[in-house]
C-alpha cells in the first residue's frame, strides 16, 4: 500500500480543515485525505442529514477526527455561521477548502439566469464572506483551497454557468492570495477534468475515450486530486501563492 493510500501524514496532524460540500464525491475525499492525516476535519454540508452520517462513519478509524457542520451555502451569511461554528468547536481554523458548488446545465445561447447567478453564488459568496474573518481565525501557516476544473477556460457542452463560476473562483483565488498573504495565508487553487466517481459516474465509451487521451492512463479519481490539496496544506507548499494547480493525470496537454 503506497503513502497515498495510506493516507500519509504530511506534517497535518492536529490542524483544523473546514471543507465546504464535503458528504460525497471529492468533498469527501478531500475530508477523508486529511482526517488520514490527522487533521481535525469539520464537514460542511447543506441539506441531507443522510448523507452527513455516512460521510462520519466513512471516516471512522482515521488518524483525526471528523464532524458536521449544517450549512447551505446558498443562504445569506451562512458561511460566517459555519466559521462561527469552528472558532467555538476548536477556536482556530488552519485549512479551509472551499469544494461545494452548484451546476444547471445550460448552452451560452439559452441561459438560465437565475441558475446562473446561484452557480456564481455558491462558487465566489463563501469565499468572499469568510475572506475578512480568517485572518482573526487563522494563524499564520493558514491555507485556503479552492477547487476548479478545466471547464474554466475550455468549452465543455452545458457547462457554460459553471465553466464562468470556475473562472471567477480563479481570478478571486488570485485576489485572494494577495489581500491574505499580510497575514500569512496562503491561498491557491486545484483543477481538474472529468472525475471517475465509481459505477455509474461516467459513461463507458467516454472513459475509455478520456482515459485513451490521459497521459497517466486512466481517468483522474477524486482521491488524486485530494492528495494534491493535501500537498498544498503542507509547509512546503507554504511560497505557492494565488496558483492553479492542474492534478488531471496530464489530460490538459493533449490537444
Amino acid at each position: 500500500m503506497s503513502e497515498s493510500e495510506a493516507g500519509g501524514t504530511l506534517g497535518l496532524e492536529g490542524r483544523v480543515a473546514l471543507v465546504t460540500g464535503a458528504t460525497r464525491g471529492l468533498g469527501l475525499a478531500v475530508a477523508r485525505k486529511l482526517c488520514a492525516c490527522g487533521c481535525d476535519v469539520l464537514l460542511n454540508y447543506g441539506h441531507s442529514e443522510e448523507d452527513a452520517g455516512k460521510a462520519l462513519d466513512s471516516l471512522s478509524g482515521l488518524k483525526g477526527t471528523a464532524a458536521a457542520v449544517r450549512a447551505d451555502l446558498g443562504e445569506p451569511r451562512a458561511m460566517e455561521r459555519a466559521l462561527e461554528t469552528v472558532r467555538k468547536r476548536h477556536g482556530r481554523l488552519d485549512v479551509l477548502v472551499h469544494n461545494a458548488a452548484t451546476w444547471t446545465p445550460m448552452r451560452s445561447l439559452a441561459p438560465d439566469h437565475a441558475a446562473l447567478r446561484e452557480d456564481l453564488a455558491t462558487a465566489l459568496e463563501p469565499l468572499l464572506s469568510a475572506a475578512a474573518l480568517l485572518p482573526g481565525l487563522m494563524r499564520a501557516g493558514g491555507r485556503v483551497i479552492a477547487v476548479s476544473s478545466s471547464g474554466a477556460h475550455r468549452v465543455v457542452p452545458g457547462y457554460v454557468s459553471l465553466g464562468v463560476a470556475k473562472a471567477a473562483l480563479e481570478s478571486l483565488v488570485r485576489y485572494l492570495a494577495v489581500d491574505l498573504s499580510e497575514h500569512g495565508i496562503a491561498v491557491n487553487a486545484v483543477s481538474t477534468a472529468k472525475l471517475d466517481k465509481g459505477p455509474g459516474t461516467v459513461d463507458e465509451k467516454a472513459a475509455a475515450a478520456l482515459a485513451g487521451r490521459t497521459p497517466a492512463g486512466r481517468l483522474t479519481t477524486p482521491a488524486d486530486v485530494a492528495d494534491v490539496v493535501a500537498l498544498l496544506c503542507t509547509a512546503e507548499a507554504a511560497w505557492l501563492r494565488g496558483q492553479v494547480v492542474t492534478a488531471d493525470g496530464g489530460l490538459g496537454l493533449r490537444v
